[in-house]
Order: C-alpha cells, then structure tokens, then sequence
C-alpha cells in the first residue's frame, strides 16, 4: 500500500536509474556518491544527490507521460524549465540549473542550503515571519515584471493561450470542470452552477491587460530560507512546473490563503504596498476556487490511499463552497 505522501505519478527510480539521469545531464564522469528521495511532494519523483565532485544537486523526473493527468497537466517540465530561465533573468532567487530535457523530462539543479520556510518559520518570532513574508511579497513582485507574449499555459499546443485574460482564465476553467465531469468529482454543487458564477464574473478579468509571469504555487513548503546576519532572506523559489501568463493577483492565491491575516497583509505590503482594491478581492476569490477545484479533482489521477484522500477533501471542500457562496452573493 502506498504511505500518505505518494501518489502514482511519482517515478520509482532505483539507484541505477538516478545513476543514469545523472549521466546523461552532466557527463559519463559524474559520479553518484550518495542519493535519497524527497517524500513532500506528490507529483514528481525528487532526489538529493551527491556527487564525487562534492557538488549537491537535485534531480527532478517527471511522471511518465502515458498517465492520465488532468488536462492542465501538459507539458510541466518544460514549462518549469521556461519559467526558472525567466525568473532567474529577472533577478528572483533560484537554484542554479545545471541540467534540463524537457523530452526526457528531468532536471538537475543545485541543491539549496537554507531550510523550507514550511519548517523554519516553527522556530521564527512572529515579527521574524512578518519580515519574510514581506520580503516574499517584494520577490514576487520582481516576477510579476516578467511579461509574456499571450495570456495561459505556455504549452506547445497553444492551448488556454489568447491576447486576453477573460478568454485564457474561462478556457482554464472549462478545462478542470472537464476534468471534474469525467471523473464525478463532487464540487458542493452542479458543474452547469460553477460554470456560470465563472461567467457572471468574468467581465471582471477584463481589467487585467497584460500577462505577468505567475508560479502558482508559492506556499511555503516551495519556499527556502536562509539567516544571513541582517536578519532572514529568501535564497530561493523551487517548483516553478506550474507556472503560467497570468493577472498577477493569481499569485496571492498560494501566497496568502494559508496564512494569517497579518501575514497575508505583510505580504500584499511587499507585493503591492497598499490593500486590495474590492475589484481585486473579486477576481481573487475567482483564482481560489480555481485552486479548490484543482485540489478537489486532482485526488481522481494522483489515486492517494482513502483515508489521505478523505484528509483533503474533508479541508477543501468547506472552502470551496464558501467562495462559492461568496461569488453567488
């Protein structure tokens, strides 16, 4: 039986596989000294690895491509590939890349030395998690400046991408509530209802005119924390796979929904330096349920054990019906 924190697009590699990935990316010389796995994740296989040269690196495979996955789930690797070669131009903290194939599908990249934000900040003062969460705002804000030509997923078959936000964001959603309708995700109401509190909204995403560089998935477990003697810094962002062109409040999603109140103010101070416009909280409250649907309807392809999978929903599914209720008032 699987333990809770795999899932069936995780590669189990075995020490000749790691042996030969890492050959391939960085020459027949390189030499595996020790290597284990990273269990937080559930979606890709992720290894620490030492190499005879001393350097400590990571390897990152994807899941095999014959798996089902939801239909957002195309082309990942390449897409995390695009995004760590723009956000590292821009400036934003990241692991240096020393290796990507994107047609292989897997990654090799220096190995961070500071620890997850997720686990450092238990042992943070309250004003030391403020301080970071500002700092994480200020970065993501560096992002945000990356433009790209089209609005989606920077897939290759052009799909969700267009030259306006409302056409890519309701592309985007018409996508997961396929996903759901195919595997009979239970959403706290009917697909048809879901679909139109999207459209009697979607007039609001019309005030987003250019397309920001968005990870998506900046909780704190994607984030690394370093002291340095001023005080802690972010040394860098990992896990940039679900990356897309988006309206740059989308970010706020992963950076404030779990976190408290004077946190999440801590960040937008960085991110905007004033509040949310109501026009902001709108289209947010949009990008949440986005996310609460991904989290409902993923369950179906990543097939966790019951008592996991019960774990999730029984947390997302009273705050998607919330925000649901938020956008039908």
């Amino acid at each position: 039986m699987m333990s809770a924190m795999d899932s069936v697009t995780k590669r189990k590699l075995t020490p000749d596989d790691i042996r030969q990935f890492i050959r391939a990316g960085l020459g027949p010389d390189a030499e595996v000294v020790t290597h284990s796995e990273f269990t937080e994740g559930f979606y890709a296989a992720v290894h620490a690895v030492t190499l005879a040269d001393g350097r400590q690196v990571v390897l990152k495979v994807a899941p095999d491509p014959t798996l089902r996955q939801l239909r957002y789930e195309v082309d990942l690797m390449r897409t995390e590939i695009e995004f760590y070669e723009k956000a590292a131009a821009a400036g934003v903290p990241l692991p240096r890349l020393w290796h990507a194939d994107p047609d292989t599908g897997f990654m090799i990249m220096e190995r961070l030395g500071g620890g997850l934000f997720s686990e450092v900040k238990k042992d943070l003062s309250e004003a030391e998690i403020r301080e970071v969460r500002q700092r994480i705002g200020e970065l993501s804000a560096r992002l945000h400046r990356v433009r790209g030509e089209l609005f989606g997923y920077p897939r290759r078959d052009g799909r969700t991408r267009s030259a306006s936000w409302r056409e890519s964001f309701l592309a985007i959603i018409a996508d997961i509530l396929a996903d759901a309708e195919e595997f009979g995700r239970d959403l706290t109401r009917p697909v048809s209802e879901v679909r139109a509190l999207f459209d009697r909204h979607a007039a609001a995403l019309d005030a987003v005119t250019e397309p920001a560089l968005v990870h998506f998935d900046l909780w704190d477990g994607n984030i690394f924390v370093r002291r340095e003697p001023d005080g802690w810094a972010v040394e860098g962002i990992i896990d940039g796979e679900r990356a897309l062109y988006a309206d740059p409040i989308l970010e706020l999603v992963s950076l404030i929904t779990f976190c408290g109140p004077e946190e999440a103010a801590a960040v937008v101070d960085g991110y905007l330096g004033r509040p949310l416009t109501d026009e902001e909280q709108l289209r947010l409250c949009l990008y949440r349920v986005y996310l609460w649907l991904i989290l409902v309807v993923e369950l179906a392809v990543r097939l966790y054990p019951p008592e996991e999978e019960q774990r999730v929903l029984d947390w997302v599914r009273p705050n998607l019906a919330a925000d649901l209720s938020t956008l039908d008032a």
